[in-house]
């Protein structure tokens, strides 16, 4: 599956695009001024991602991937 393919399938579930999600990281303090915050793990955003938006492991690093820059 290819990484927009992941972005389309995200926000179809969940009604959220990835600006969305980095709004709710700020608000969860994974994320300050839209970087990630140092010692956050790629962990810790996949099981907040399953927890409240019942997220599998792909999806949730295709998010954790725009928290770290990638765009397309």
């Amino acid at each position: 599956m290819s990484f927009q393919a992941y972005i389309d399938n995200i926000k179809a579930k969940t009604g959220k695009t990835p600006d969305d999600f980095k709004k709710l990281a700020e608000q969860k303090e994974f994320l300050k001024n839209e970087q990630l915050k140092e010692g956050i793990k790629a962990g810790e955003i996949i099981a907040w991602l399953k927890e409240d938006f019942d997220l599998g492991r792909g999806h949730s690093m295709a998010i954790y991937a725009t928290f770290k820059g990638r765009e397309e």
